[in-house]
């Protein structure tokens, strides 16, 4: 199931379900498709006209939708003239875009990694080994970025699988501990494009999800290829054993 508003986007998933929600009631969206379709800053009279209701409720509704990001207002002179009296409020499209897919899913990801592959690809390189060493500097970078807001310390492989499950369950992977050393996916963030190719998306995942483990500084932690369960993720997290 997915709800898709603009491009796909990483907001977090609470501001991007708060904007969709926005646009369940008929008068909004009416008057979010026409200021979209403006393409131009429109009044709350322009607004209120579009949908026909009156300027104070149409104002009610506009900053609803100012307040879930999906506009973003200002006070323009209309026409560029200023008149007597208070400049008129005016809205336009704001320039964030939401996606909000149940489960999650992140194919903004997987496109931005083939994307750098391309660009990047040396000589000797093929597009597969281009695409996994994307994948895993991509990890790496996101690791070591969520690594810099820990507190300082040592990760031991306990730990560092339990910061780990963190880092994935904000990527959507929905980690879930099957033993004490052992972390499946229950989500994967790339299907259904894992299903069409397999041994590349999951290549990529794990190489992906192996850069992560890396930019943590995770000592004893690997990104496993396994035989995923339906819907599940082909990459499991496996931790050392406690003294191995």
């Amino acid at each position: 199931m997915g709800v898709i508003v603009g491009a796909v986007t990483t907001e977090p998933a609470a501001p991007a379900i708060k904007a969709v929600a926005a646009l369940e009631e008929d008068l909004r969206r009416g008057m979010y498709t026409f200021i979209r379709g403006a393409v131009r800053p429109v009044t709350r009279d322009e607004a209120a006209a579009s949908v026909g209701i009156s300027r104070k409720l149409a104002a009610f509704h506009l900053d609803k939708l100012v307040d879930a990001g999906l506009l973003r207002s200002r006070y323009e002179a209309v026409g560029g003239i200023r008149k007597v009296g208070r400049t008129p409020k005016v809205y336009e499209p704001a320039d964030t875009d939401f996606a909000v897919t149940i489960p999650p899913r992140r194919h903004g990801v997987l496109a931005d990694i083939l994307l750098d592959a391309v660009v990047t690809e040396t000589e000797g390189e093929t597009a597969r080994e281009t695409a996994l060493r994307v994948a895993a500097e991509r990890g790496e970078s996101l690791g070591a970025a969520e690594r810099a807001s820990l507190r300082p310390g040592r990760l031991g492989a306990e730990r560092g699988l339990t910061v780990t499950e963190t880092v994935l369950a904000r990527q959507g992977f929905e980690p879930r501990r099957e033993t004490p050393t052992c972390v499946r996916l229950r989500n994967c963030p790339f299907h259904p494009l894992a299903s069409k190719a397999p041994d590349l998306v999951c290549g990529i995942n794990q190489a992906f999800l192996g850069g992560i483990v890396a930019g943590l500084e995770v000592p004893g932690v690997d990104a496993v290829l396994i035989d995923p369960a339906p819907g599940g993720c082909c990459v499991e997290l496996r931790a050392d054993q406690p003294g191995g």
